[in-house]
């Protein structure tokens, strides 16, 4: 496997049907001047990648201002049988949020259905459209003191929309769980046209099947979210966060361990960096600083929360927990935050992560889950099967251990050639993926599968559930038009 290259020159490689003609036609009309852009370089934006390793082609990018204009271009689209590709921050990493290179596709971008169209307090929800921006609706609800905990390193610009297609993780799902655990009723347009109406505020509702979690998480080839209703939490008021070298795996997963007992299971936080994640921010990312004197091999980003001030009780339980772990040998040395800008600072190491390695070169990329308490030989498993492909590779692993999420990523060696990496690739996925699944993990913990993915998974997903997801794609997406070329 190679990453895919796709240059000008293999683009318009298929013809539109005299139906799909009409339909783009029809859906210029029904959306306006203003709703839609065709010039390949007002396209661009839309049909590559966050990481540029997939270019599409596309004959619209359509930008609906409601839920009954998704739903009429639908119908238009599904009559001629024209793809369609829903979009929001197109910050994927795994390719699904942009179109084949080979498709007559009509991009659904939803940068302009980002109203908030309900705010329940006293519910403890907030109904918003696909397009809302995650750091706005973080705001919005901080702002009524409430809080929305769903959070990751591209919520500047990442939408809702594609966080609940894709099921997102992110930073806090130690304890909040997934963006799929964060919903309580969502709208959905469906590959017909029709609209689910299902913006249910109830948490409890046990009338049938639970619809909504067939499109949480499967990337619109199933149906076009454009609304969902959204659990809020009380908004946290102190937040304790120490940046800590560990003595090793083992020691970062037992100080979770006690974090959590100790603490009252308030940890929000639990990410585990390596020194090389260090070293490529600190190189590469501007006004960053490391917060101990020393170099050490494995760092954690702890945090506990409470909803009360100034929880004098917690930090108490939070110094003890640092205290015990240096008297134990798990932790080396830690710096506490004594500010929010320190607190921020610490994050700034970690939220730079991917974007300083996209700066170093090329990287093979693995967002990988196995249990918690697996890491430790996991880690070291994987790292070996690596090497034994590619004695010279440098291992960029990061992520959220506390819920058993790494991003155990594999760069090119210093002064290598790229392209002899690259065609490591298949080889490379090979290891780290078979080595996942003896530990019972899963190669895709919370970017998706897009089309990276999408070949992989008939080897590692029970043939049974491959199966029934065609099934279930096949009865509701009978023509396929629903984001081709995507998981299955």
């Amino acid at each position: 496997m190679a990453i895919p290259n796709v240059n000008a020159a293999e683009l318009q490689t298929y013809k539109l049907t005299t139906a799909q003609k009409d339909a783009v036609d029809q859906i210029k009309s029904l959306v306006g001047p203003r709703g839609y852009v065709s010039k390949t370089e007002e396209m661009e934006p839309h049909l590559v990648d966050w990481r540029g390793v997939y270019k599409g082609n596309a004959e619209l990018v359509c930008y609906p201002i409601n839920t009954r204009e998704v739903s009429d271009i639908v119908k238009i689209c599904s009559a001629a049988v024209m793809p369609i590709v829903p979009q929001g921050g197109n910050t994927s990493m795994c390719g699904g949020s942009v179109p084949l290179k080979n498709s007559a596709s009509i991009i659904l971008n939803f940068s302009r259905m980002n109203q908030i169209r309900c705010f329940d307090k006293n519910n403890y929800t907030m109904t918003v459209e696909a397009g809302c921006v995650l750091q706005k609706l973080q705001q919005t609800a901080s702002d009524a003191d409430r809080y929305f905990p769903l959070s990751l390193a591209a919520e500047g610009s990442c939408m809702i929309g594609g966080n609940l297609a894709t099921n997102a993780g992110g930073t806090n799902v130690l304890r909040y769980g997934n963006a799929r655990e964060l919903v309580l009723g969502l709208e959905v347009v469906l590959p017909d046209g029709q609209i689910l109406s299902g913006l249910n505020a109830l948490r409890k509702d046990n009338t049938g099947y639970d619809l909504k979690n067939l499109f949480l998480g499967s990337e619109g080839t199933l149906g076009i979210i454009t609304a969902a209703v959204l659990k809020l939490f009380p908004k946290p008021r102190g937040i304790y966060a120490a940046y800590c070298a560990v003595s090793s795996i083992s020691a970062a997963i037992e100080l979770l361990d006690r974090a959590r007992k100790e603490s009252g299971d308030c940890v929000e936080t639990f990410e585990l960096i390596s020194r090389l994640v260090m070293d490529l921010v600190l190189k590469h990312i501007p006004n960053c600083q490391d917060p101990l004197e020393e170099r050490y091999d494995h760092y954690v980003l702890l945090e506990l929360v409470s909803t009360a001030e100034n929880d004098q009780e917690l930090y108490n339980r939070f110094e003890r927990i640092l205290e015990g772990g240096m008297e134990d040998g798990l932790i080396l040395d830690a710096a506490l935050a004594q500010s929010e800008v320190q607190r921020q600072a610490f994050w700034s190491l970690r939220e730079n992560a991917t974007e300083s390695q996209k700066l170093e070169g090329a990287s093979i990329k693995h967002d990988i889950a196995v249990p918690v308490s697996a890491i430790p030989s996991f880690y070291e498993a994987a790292w070996q099967a690596i090497l034994e492909v590619e004695p010279k590779a440098r291992l960029i692993a990061f992520g959220h251990a506390g819920d058993g999420n790494l991003h155990f990523n594999v760069a090119e060696p210093a002064n290598g050639k790229t392209q002899d990496f690259i065609d490591n690739w298949g080889r490379i996925n090979t290891a780290v993926h078979r080595t996942v699944q003896i530990f019972g993990g899963s190669i895709s913990a919370e970017h998706g599968i897009g089309q990276l993915k999408r070949d992989e998974l008939t080897h590692y997903k029970p043939a049974v559930a491959l199966d029934l997801m065609q099934k279930i794609k096949s009865a509701i997406d009978p023509n396929s038009i629903m984001n081709p070329g995507k998981v299955i």
